[in-house]
């Protein structure tokens, strides 16, 4: 199992959420805040959650961050216990990296290629 570090939590969502959505500061709160339900593991029971964070992880399936899924268990003979479980999609938040990476690389080499002349600004005259 892959693990998501904070460093890439913080990334995914500042490419997902924008730097306009949400500040430095907002971002690793929210990375921290996420990493603190999910830690090492992939996936949260929705039981754990107070209806501030269920808005919160709603918000992040919404950008593909998250997604859900459902068990049924048997109690007793004919009594079903369903639970609900948040997943994060790790392979979404490498995929996000890894787009962010190419689109940097891409700024890089754009940059590179430019003119001096592009670079040096009028003087006042």
């Amino acid at each position: 199992m892959s693990v998501v570090t904070f460093r890439e939590m913080q990334e995914t969502l500042v490419a997902l959420l924008g730097r306009q959505v949400m500040g430095p500061d907002e971002v690793g709160e929210l990375a921290e805040y996420l990493l603190g339900f999910f830690g090492y593991g992939t996936e949260v029971v929705d039981n754990v959650l107070q209806p501030d964070d269920r808005d919160v992880f709603y918000m992040l399936e919404e950008e593909g961050l998250l997604s859900t899924r459902q068990e049924e268990v048997l109690v007793t003979p004919g009594r079903l216990w369903r639970l609900h479980y948040w997943i994060l999609r790790v392979d979404h938040v490498k995929r996000a990296l890894q787009k962010a990476g190419d689109e940097a690389e891409e700024h890089e080499v754009l940059y590179e290629n430019m003119a001096d002349e592009v670079w040096v600004r009028r003087q006042a005259s």
